[in-house]
């Protein structure tokens, strides 16, 4: 087993262990920058593009694809966290199915969508490049790759800006979340290179503000395929 393959199975652990804390956290509006800003600014980028079908993969305990249906899309929304799926499911509101990135990179989710959405759910290193080479057969032709993560500016905390694993941490979140997943940190240029090179052209990149600290809290990449892959 290689680093990254621990690290994704920690990753795997620390969600499996917090998955009632954080269902609890996003349903109870605890985090302060998802209220603010960063839950409407994903929204605001999915329906600026009109899909009729949305595939959100990381959908944890659903509120995004609940979110979206209200809008008369139909979403089907997967998450790799068996816990997290029978939250989002007992909620309803959308198609709920407990399906690992392994599982999508090997096509056996067999659809097509007008959109992919990813919301804060990118968090190691060959999985997320290997989720990236699958994504172009999961949508319809025109269809769209959209990506929101914290930004690499501000993420980057005080470390040097250069790729690689980071310890995590649950700053800022009650004492109910243990055990802190590690996460790949990437630059600006690392995640449009990974767009680019996975045959993607990049519409927009948007930086959502913090409206208190007036900071980049988040980026939002929205893009489409410019070039089918050769395989």
């Amino acid at each position: 087993m290689n680093i990254d393959q621990f690290n994704d199975m920690k990753i795997l652990e620390s969600w499996n262990k917090n998955a009632t804390s954080w269902t609890s956290a996003v349903r109870e509006g605890q985090i302060e920058s998802r209220q603010l800003i960063t839950n409407q600014a994903i929204i605001e980028a999915i329906l600026s593009r009109s899909p009729s079908t949305v595939l959100d993969v990381g959908c944890g305990e659903g509120w995004l694809a609940r979110a979206l249906a209200a809008q008369n899309i139909h979403v089907v929304g997967v998450d790799a966290v068996p816990s997290l799926i029978t939250q989002a499911q007992a909620a309803g509101g959308s198609d709920f199915r407990r399906i690992a990135y392994e599982e999508i990179t090997a096509n056996t989710l067999q659809i097509a969508v007008d959109i992919v959405v990813c919301n804060f759910s990118l968090f190691g290193q060959e999985s997320v490049e290997s989720l990236f080479k699958a994504i172009q057969e999961l949508l319809n032709s025109p269809g769209f790759f959209i990506v929101q993560t914290l930004h690499p500016m501000i993420a980057c905390g005080d470390f040097s800006y250069q790729e690689g694993w980071r310890e995590g941490s649950w700053a800022g979140f009650s004492s109910d979340f243990i055990d802190p997943a590690p996460w790949y940190f990437r630059t600006l240029e690392s995640w449009v290179t990974l767009f680019l090179k996975n045959g993607f052209r990049l519409l927009e990149v948007r930086e959502p503000i913090h409206p208190n600290t007036l900071k980049p809290i988040s980026v939002i990449f929205i893009a489409e395929v410019a070039s089918p892959l050769i395989r």
